[in-house]
């Protein structure tokens, strides 16, 4: 039985029946169309959100919104599918969920925010938003039991970007969806700035994407560090 429910699957008297006993609201940010490489999806980041809900609404009173899959990602335009708003577009879409599930009553409000680049934008509209509600920023690449979890099994030199970290999440979540054979490397060190597949003489030339070592992800690794991230968020919701 679950303890939550999904917005997008009742009618409004459930969702005001949850809200009225003390359901926290969650707002997942996941980017559902940004490059991870050839032999990761792009909706990686989504796939990954949606894994963590399904979990988080099996063992907590949440109330979950739809998850906004577009945001700001600027580091991946350079690779074909890959979108991004501008960053006050973003944040005014953001501002007005927001307000919107504040007006269904929600007291807590959660934002589970799986992006890099997306952290700076969200608290921007965290110190302009002009309730009283408690409302969180959840990053969850950023907790503590996922940092010690990722020192413990990394073992490329350096990566952030569908690296040996997420391609582990992924094959331990979703492994119909890894291509390993497709995996790459690439751990030069990166330059602020985007990505780009083209143009070799410019920093943090690519091809595939992947910033790290793809190569050496494993579903083991991936088990460790979902449990680990799982295990912050549900420690932020019930403090």
């Amino acid at each position: 039985m679950n303890l939550g429910i999904r917005v997008s699957e009742q009618a409004w008297p459930e969702i005001e029946n949850a809200i009225e006993n003390n359901a926290i609201a969650i707002l997942p940010i996941a980017a559902s169309c940004k490059e991870h490489g050839k032999h990761l999806p792009m909706a990686t980041d989504y796939i990954q959100a949606e894994w963590l809900v399904s979990k988080l609404i099996k063992q907590i009173n949440v109330v979950v919104w739809p998850c906004v899959s577009y945001g700001y990602y600027p580091a991946f335009i350079d690779y074909p599918g890959s979108c991004s708003l501008k960053k006050t577009n973003f944040e005014n879409i953001v501002l007005d969920i927001l307000h919107n599930i504040a007006s269904s009553g929600a007291k807590r409000i959660f934002i589970l925010n799986t992006g890099i680049s997306t952290i700076q934008p969200l608290e921007n509209v965290l110190q302009s938003f002009d309730t009283d509600i408690n409302i969180q920023l959840v990053n969850v690449y950023d907790g503590k039991h996922f940092r010690v979890a990722e020192e413990k099994v990394k073992q490329q030199e350096r990566g952030s970007h569908a690296d040996e970290i997420e391609t582990s999440i992924m094959l331990a979540i979703a492994p119909n969806k890894v291509k390993m054979s497709l995996a790459d490397s690439w751990t030069d060190e990166k330059q602020p700035g985007p990505l780009n597949r083209t143009r070799q003489d410019q920093p943090n030339f690519s091809p595939s994407g992947v910033y790290g070592d793809a190569k050496i992800a494993t579903i083991e690794k991936g088990e460790i560090l979902i449990a680990a991230m799982l295990k912050d968020i549900l420690h932020s919701l019930k403090d």
